[in-house]
């Protein structure tokens, strides 16, 4: 691993970047730019961020927060200029020194409560990585979570190497025709002007693997990205040595066909593996995000009886030092593939190895003669196995409860680890700002520590209500100047832009339903009473709006449905332009979004929602919750910090949840939220409401921080196998034995 991600020195980091241009292209003083540029720790320190807003404000926006295309696109007299401003070398200077310290300093929280516990990496392999907008490799909230996780492990000193896919198309860019259908679109990811940078030989060339798939040869070659300390190294096969069909396996996220999907989760799985046999990696931990990657668990059963192990023996090796998480609630959610399909991709397997095809498609079946189940081989192939909260944890037991026959359903090896949020990534600078002030300038350092925010409380009103208001208006302002550039394009009808949101006041109540398009979400929930929410907007005393925004996926055709119907909606001239949908949701609107909007609303089906976070980051940044007890909100919601809709017990029927939950979400609004959020003092200030939003902090910020998540990963789950992993039980297990 040394040489890839163990590089201590800035001479050392440079020789991992493709920056050689841009170098060239900085004066002396502030060369180091172009390292820090690549490196996406900049993306989540205030001071860093602050800095390149400072070099040039309207390019940085212009350039969606990517320094790297900023630097390349500076005006050169701007960049001598900056190299002999005293002001900005001193800002420079303490960004420099800051980011020195945080990747050379031992001091991290492993290393103080764990000395020498891993020296290793823990390989953690997932579909997408969501970590900054300048990357847009995600389609959603797994790959966020991604994200987060690779930046909490940074923070910690979690020695951490992400696999993925470097996704030159990414996920599509969503418009809302005039009619109000989803279109999608798609655009190249310009790999000259992104913090990403190729991985080499030793000798300085292109690296490149050859994987047998199937009857056929694909070659990959691989990207890395800098995430502080930790680093994703991101799979491409978009070379010349492939076919052009070939080439587009990993052109875009989640692509439709079950044949299209089994080759991605091939190469991802078992090209991953391989890819990191061939950089030198050796992981301690091997973690699946979801059953997307699972793959790899055959691949490593593989390796250990290539070496000369009994299938037995290698399946004991493979679970001991794997650990995989389960998303997803429901059984149609989980990838499966019939037997025709594995023949052909893996079939070299089994042959190689001398084992019986079904001893061998066993390890991904439930029962004889089902589908090749992507969950199933996780879930048998890993000692560690969690769901993504509490109830969650709950359901993935009963779910998978025949895989156990011999176990009470409490006792089936499911655990959980609930979800939580990066918060340096996602709480506002406003915010932050106040954090420091009131709940002590070691705030971030100790956020994970209850005790800590019981402070909360003496954070004046004042302040707090002016911090909100002003992020309300920054809001509200984006949303508008993006309807004022659809207006600029000189087509746009006066319905479509009241739609986009063109008539939205920062004065009045505002509720966001921000979150993937798809039914079991109910997004149309809302919908139900129609008149009697033509009301609650109207009102001219306490009027409420709301903002819409998500995707749908590109073949999920109930989905656009969905939003064409809140589309349809909104240009309602009764319902007066408070009802809005905005478009092309991505994780830049998303700070917008979470920190700028007075009530997160979610109300999917119960059981369906296996932990969420997007609530969990309003929630941080003093945004109430209103939702159904489902996923992480069962765990979060205490009666003060927001509002549950109905109760905690599911319905008979579909009919009968929807027509409960909206009954209660109608109540709720016009009994609780709105008479609480219009009661003002002589100051103008609500006082009563900003009682539940301090609520909403203390008690959510500590309890579902990406700090707490990945120290629960690290006690429960890692630090277990590394010790396990050399006990004399096991006979030790040699990660080296197969070269």
């Amino acid at each position: 691993m040394k040489g890839l991600i163990q590089a201590t020195s800035p001479s050392e980091r440079l020789n991992l970047l493709n920056v050689n241009d841009l170098l060239s292209r900085l004066p002396e003083r502030i060369k180091r730019l172009a390292e820090l540029s690549a490196n996406l720790w900049w993306s989540w320190h205030l001071p860093a961020r602050e800095m390149f807003d400072t070099i040039d404000r309207r390019l940085w926006r212009s350039t969606g927060h990517n320094p790297v295309r900023m630097l390349y696109e500076l005006n050169s007299d701007r960049l001598e200029r900056l190299a002999t401003n005293q002001d900005f070398l001193a800002v420079y200077d303490t960004v420099m020194a800051a980011y020195d310290t945080e990747l050379t300093d031992g001091r991290h929280w492993l290393s103080r409560t764990y000395p020498e516990a891993m020296t290793s990496p823990v390989a953690y392999f997932s579909m997408e990585f969501a970590v900054h907008n300048s990357l847009p490799m995600y389609a959603g909230g797994l790959g966020v979570l991604a994200g987060d996780i690779c930046k909490e492990s940074s923070d910690l000193g979690i020695p951490f190497v992400g696999i993925g896919f470097m996704y030159p198309e990414g996920y599509f860019h969503q418009r809302i025709s005039s009619d109000g259908w989803q279109v999608e679109h798609y655009r190249q990811l310009d790999f000259e002007r992104a913090p990403i940078s190729r991985v080499t030989t030793p000798d300085g060339d292109r690296f490149l693997l050859n994987l047998p798939l199937g009857e056929k040869t694909v070659f990959l070659t691989a990207w890395r990205v800098l995430v502080g300390r930790s680093i994703l190294i991101l799979l491409d096969t978009n070379v010349p040595e492939n076919t052009p069909e070939d080439q587009g396996l990993s052109a875009r996220l989640y692509s439709a066909g079950r044949e299209i999907r089994l080759q991605q989760e091939y190469l991802l799985g078992v090209g991953g593996v391989r890819v990191l046999r061939a950089l030198g990696i050796e992981p301690a931990v091997w973690h699946c995000n979801e059953g997307h990657t699972s793959f790899l668990l055959l691949e490593r059963v593989r390796e250990f009886m290539a070496a000369g192990d009994e299938m037995v023996v290698a399946v004991t090796k493979v679970k001991a030092t794997s650990v995989f998480t389960t998303h997803t609630p429901v059984p149609a959610g989980h990838d499966t593939f019939d037997r025709a399909l594995m023949e052909r991709y893996f079939c070299c397997f089994w042959q190689s190895l001398k084992v019986a095809p079904e001893t061998f498609l066993s390890l991904g079946q439930a029962g004889p003669d089902e589908p090749f189940n992507m969950t199933v081989l996780g879930l048998k192939l890993s000692d560690k196995t969690n769901g993504v909260s509490e109830l969650h944890g709950e359901v993935s037991r009963r779910m998978w409860r025949r895989l156990y026959p011999d176990k009470a359903e409490a006792d089936i090896p499911i655990d959980y680890v609930t979800n939580g949020v990066h918060i340096p990534t996602w709480v506002g600078p406003e915010l932050a700002r106040l954090y420091e002030r009131h709940i002590g300038p070691d705030w971030y350092n100790r956020q994970d520590e209850k005790e800590l925010w019981r402070s909360v409380g003496n954070i004046p009103d004042e302040e707090l209500w002016r911090v909100h208001h002003g992020r309300k208006q920054r809001l509200i302002h984006y949303i508008r100047e993006r309807v004022r550039r659809e207006w600029n394009g000189g087509e746009e009808s006066g319905q479509r832009l009241v739609a986009l949101g063109g008539m939205l006041d920062p004065e009045v109540l505002t509720i966001g339903f921000v979150r993937r398009f798809v039914e079991y979400k109910r997004p149309t929930l809302l919908f139900r009473d129609i008149e009697r929410l033509k009301n609650l907007i109207r009102n001219w005393q306490r009027p409420v709006q709301f903002i819409f925004a998500g995707k749908s996926h590109p073949a999920d055709f109930m989905a656009k449905e969905l939003i064409h119907r809140v589309y349809n909606q909104a240009t309602d001239k009764e319902f007066e332009g408070r009802l809005c949908f905005v478009e092309d949701y991505d994780l830049h609107m998303a700070h917008y979004l979470v920190q700028g909007v007075d009530v997160w609303l979610n109300n999917p089906r119960r059981l369906l929602e296996a932990s969420g976070t997007s609530g969990m980051k309003a929630a941080v940044n003093g945004v109430p919750n209103l939702s159904v007890r489902d996923g992480w909100w069962h765990e979060g919601f205490n009666g003060r910090n927001g509002w549950a809709i109905g109760d905690i017990n599911k319905a008979d029927n579909v009919a009968d949840e929807d027509a409960l939950d909206a009954g209660a979400l109608y109540y709720v609004l016009e009994e609780m939220i709105l008479p609480m959020y219009y009661d003002r003092d002589l100051g103008d200030i609500p006082r009563k409401w900003l009682q539940v939003v301090k609520q909403s902090i203390g008690s959510v910020l500590p309890q579902f921080t990406a700090s707490r998540m990945m120290k629960e990963y690290a006690e429960k789950m890692y630090l277990p196998i590394v010790k396990k992993a050399g006990s004399p039980d096991l006979g030790g297990i040699n990660t080296t034995a197969y070269r």
